[in-house]
This record gives structure tokens, C-alpha cells and sequence, in this order.
């Protein structure tokens, strides 16, 4: 079987290693963005897609416009029996997505319906979801509307954060995507309509969706942590300083008095630091300012000044 793979960040990266050790499966070519400046140097950085096909040595393209006729002429010529994408970055036109035998095949990291979209893993942990998972796809010309083949649940643990469940389900994917091309070249996948009215989206993330609003209740703030770490971050604001929020614990007690959402009810090193919300009270466990180094509370506490009645909140006045 023949295929073209496209995609470009980490996530795609597990899928590609998996088609192209698997024997049946020829990659004729890999499709990723080109190099970006990245860091502080700025510096032309290759995608986790290219670095690891130069690995592999295959055939390797960095294509800005993959709709332009040009490279849809190169692409016609290799001739392949199925494209793959995971995680590209780029929308692909009418004509892409007609020109190999098969179509063009996806990986997505959500049940569809549900998450459609950018930023699914995001979403699933913001939402406090249990469990997640991974659908292949014919693609369309809608967004992740195409019919599905198969689909994998996966559960999410209470210590899951972006990072670890990325992780999971990119290892989990390159597998269910190695199945589904088996399953296509053997004429025996299935082609399975989706649900229209169980559709979800999982838009974009921006660095914005990190900014604590401690009126919401500690659950809520617990989940939003675990689902913007490590990017962009939960992020808060003490005495006019930019405070990075890593990792929360939510408390059993619910009040402290007349404390209001955002103020700290317990700054002690036995207890660590315990914020009062919307809805019960947060303890902060690991936290760092900017340019300084992630610490744990109680390190952060022996440090910095903090004491009952100081306040965080969702700007820098």
C-alpha cells in the first residue's frame, strides 16, 4: 500500500514511525509545514514530523500551499493509494482530497461528533471528561465531518494534564491509524455517518484560556489547570505580578468565613497555599513567577510574602 503521510507537531510524529516500520505500508513521501523560527535565538526550526522522517530516510517535502496546482500535479504523480493526515495544519481543497485512490484518511483525538476541531485534548480535560479517544476518518470538505472507520475510547486519569494525555493518545493513534489502512487496502473498513446532532467543537486555544477567573468553582479551576499545562498555562495575578499556576489540589472544606473568590485563607507551610473560590477552595501545590523557576508552595512560601487576606486576581492593578 502506498500512502502519502502529512502532518507536523509531536502529535503526529508516533503515527509516522508506526506506518513506516509496518512492511505492507510504503511511504512515498512525507508532506509537513516548512521550518518556523522558534525561541529565543529565532533560530529555522524543522517540524517533530520532518525531524523524524529525515530519521527514518524518507522522502521528505516542506510545502507552504498544499492546494497550489503545482504541487497538486507532483503529489498526482506518486501515484498513491491513500493520504494521511494527522495534524497537518494546512485545509486541504477539493482536488487534494480526491486525488489518491483511496481519499484522504485522518486522525482524530476525540470521539467524534464530540470535539470537533482544533483543540479536542484541551477541551476533554476542561470539560473534567473521564475519557477521551481517537477516530479515523474519511476526510471532507467540512471540519472533521467526514464518515468515521474506527474509533478508540480512552480513558482519562485524575492526573492526566494536556502533556500526559497528548502523549497517551498520539502512541494509542499510530496504532488505530495503522489498523484503519490495513482494514481500507483489504476493502473491509467501515463507513460509519456521524451523528450531526451529537457535534461538538473544541475551537482554538489561545494563551487567554489560561487566565484564572476565580469565580468559578475549584473543580472547574482544577480541570482548566490540567487542561492548559504546559501551554499556554494557568495564570493568575498577585500584588501586580504575573503568577503561573502548574498543578491544584481541590479541598474538601468549602468556606472560610467571608473570604471572596481569589483570596488566599491559608499561606502556612503545613497547610500550603489555599485559595477560596467561586465554589469551595483550591490549594495550590506548584506555582511560579515570571522568570523565576516553578516551585511548590511551600518553597514558594518560604520566598515570597504571602498571608491570609491577600488576594489573586484576573488582572495586574
Amino acid at each position: 500500500m502506498d500512502i502519502v503521510f502529512m502532518g507536523s507537531p509531536d502529535f503526529a510524529v508516533p503515527s509516522l514511525e508506526v506506518l513506516a516500520k509496518n512492511p505492507v505500508i510504503n511511504v512515498k513521501a512525507v508532506i509537513t509545514q516548512p521550518d518556523r523560527k522558534r525561541g529565543r535565538g529565532q533560530k529555522l526550526q524543522p517540524t517533530p514530523v520532518k525531524e523524524q522522517a529525515h530519521l527514518l530516510r524518507l522522502n521528505v517535502l516542506s510545502e507552504r500551499d498544499v492546494n497550489h496546482s503545482q504541487f497538486l500535479d507532483l503529489l498526482q504523480g506518486m501515484a498513491a493509494d491513500v493520504i494521511v493526515v494527522v495534524a497537518f495544519g494546512q485545509k486541504l481543497g477539493t482536488r487534494l482530497l480526491s486525488i489518491a485512490k483511496y481519499g484522504c484518511i485522518n486522525l482524530h483525538a476525540s470521539l467524534l461528533p464530540e470535539y470537533r476541531g482544533a483543540s479536542p485534548i484541551h477541551q476533554a480535560l476542561i470539560d473534567g471528561r473521564e475519557f477521551t479517544g481517537l477516530t479515523t476518518i474519511y476526510m471532507d470538505q467540512g471540519w472533521d465531518t467526514g464518515d468515521m472507520i474506527y474509533q478508540e475510547t480512552v480513558p482519562i486519569a485524575k492526573s492526566d494534564t494536556f502533556a500526559s494525555l497528548h502523549d497517551k493518545l498520539a502512541v494509542i493513534g499510530g496504532k488505530l491509524l495503522e489498523k484503519t489502512l490495513l482494514a481500507v487496502e483489504e476493502g473491509r473498513a467501515p463507513r460509519i455517518e456521524q451523528e450531526e446532532e451529537r457535534a461538538t467543537y473544541a475551537y482554538k486555544i489561545d494563551k487567554n484560556k489560561g487566565l484564572i477567573n476565580w469565580e468559578q468553582g475549584a473543580a472547574e479551576l482544577a480541570n482548566l489547570v490540567r487542561g492548559v499545562n504546559p501551554w499556554p498555562g494557568a495564570f493568575t495575578y498577585m500584588h501586580g505580578q504575573l503568577v503561573k499556576i502548574w498543578k491544584v489540589t481541590p479541598c474538601a472544606k468549602n468556606s472560610a468565613g467571608q473570604a471572596v473568590p481569589g483570596e488566599v485563607v491559608s499561606a502556612k507551610q503545613e497547610d500550603g497555599l489555599i485559595v477560596q473560590t467561586g465554589k469551595g477552595q483550591l490549594r495550590i501545590d506548584q506555582l511560579q513567577l515570571t522568570g523565576r523557576k516553578s516551585l511548590t508552595s511551600r518553597e514558594f512560601l518560604r520566598g515570597y510574602q504571602l498571608k491570609t487576606g491577600d488576594r489573586f486576581k484576573d488582572n495586574n492593578e
